[in-house]
């Protein structure tokens, strides 16, 4: 574990040296974010797109520490399209369905260079038996990288909010890669961990300087392409839940906004007051209270996560398969898909 903590402290410093130039930058280029709708927490106009820094000191991060290797390479080229996709974005407001898009794409570019979900094994029977998921891979592998890539920019609605839960989840997955001899992207968690921390004063309510599509996007796709070249390149089936554990707050969220909207007749992508971040603030939490609390609710699904990663495959899955129904049927009794609740 000590290689992972140089790449870890560069990315920060680099992270923390890069936000105040991009946070001027922004300010004279005109991306702020101006409240517009009740939805906005804050009350003034915020810089955007502090993503920057987040994306630059992760990338120089990948080319000092890590070899350039035909996945490093693909992902490079994803995750720069997804970043700057989100640039524009931040300023002129892209349609979703180019956003889905280009997220699609960014997905084929990766499967393209080898980075999918290809096999898993079934722990139910005495062989184990290894399951070739063949074509099936395009699209489940296209699934999980526009899905995750998603949540963490759904969940972008307060202070440090999405940052810090990244940064909970790529130390996570950092622990879960060590564990599983996956060497190279244990590193690669370390270095986004710290392009998180090293940006996280600056985004930290009071925020100086939001993230935008820029950070949150390139991070979702940066987890995704993390948790299946980290973790779920072990074809045990239980690899493909411990990201879900890991992650289980931006998951729980989107899923249920998504449903929740479905089920009003809204469409999927319209935004509403109805995340979990919105509830408690409602119930009386402050900004600093509600983030803090959703930080402590990502730190114990990390650790159950890592916990899972060390059972016995079928064991782990049952637990992991049970913990999360739990999840959701306790979101249900306190009425996540509730419009009616949402609105009051």
């Amino acid at each position: 574990m000590k290689t992972m903590i140089l790449p870890f402290f560069i990315a920060a410093i680099i992270s923390f040296l890069a936000t105040p130039p991009v946070r001027k930058w922004a300010m004279s280029a005109g991306f702020m974010d101006v409240p517009k709708d009740e939805r906005r927490v804050h009350k003034k106009a915020i810089p955007l797109s502090g993503g920057l820094a987040i994306y630059f000191a992760a990338m120089l991060g990948v080319l000092v520490f890590l070899p350039l290797d035909r996945e490093n390479i693909v992902y490079m080229i994803g995750a720069s399209l997804i970043a700057f996709s989100g640039l524009y974005d931040d300023k002129y407001d892209m349609p979703p369905r180019y956003k889905f898009g280009i997220q699609i794409v960014a997905a084929v570019i990766l499967i393209a260079g080898g980075v999918k979900i290809s096999f898993f094994t079934n722990p139910f029977y005495g062989t184990n038996l290894l399951v070739n998921l063949q074509w099936l891979a395009i699209p489940i592998t296209i699934f999980w990288v526009v899905g995750i890539t998603n949540t963490i920019n759904l969940i972008d609605g307060l202070d440090g909010l999405a940052c810090g839960i990244s940064a909970i989840a790529s130390i996570s997955l950092m622990f879960v890669a060590h564990r599983l001899d996956h060497g190279e992207m244990s590193m690669f968690a370390a270095i986004l961990a710290g392009s998180c921390i090293g940006f996280l004063p600056f985004n930290f309510n009071p925020a100086k300087i939001f993230m935008g599509d820029t950070g949150a996007l390139f991070l979702g796709f940066t987890l995704s392409f993390l948790s299946i070249q980290g973790v779920m390149k072990s074809v045990a089936l239980i690899t493909v839940f411990i990201p879900v554990l890991i992650l289980a707050v931006p998951v729980f969220d989107t899923t249920f906004a998504m449903i929740r909207r479905k089920l009003s007749g809204k469409s999927v992508t319209q935004a509403d007051k109805g995340h979990l971040h919105h509830r408690l603030l409602r119930h009386g939490f402050n900004q600093k209270q509600t983030v803090l609390a959703l930080y402590s609710v990502s730190v114990i699904f990390g650790i159950i996560g890592n916990i899972v990663s060390t059972m016995h495959e079928k064991n782990g899955l049952i637990a992991a398969l049970i913990i999360l129904a739990a999840v959701g049927i306790l979101a249900l009794m306190l009425g996540f898909l509730n419009e009616r609740e949402e609105e009051n």
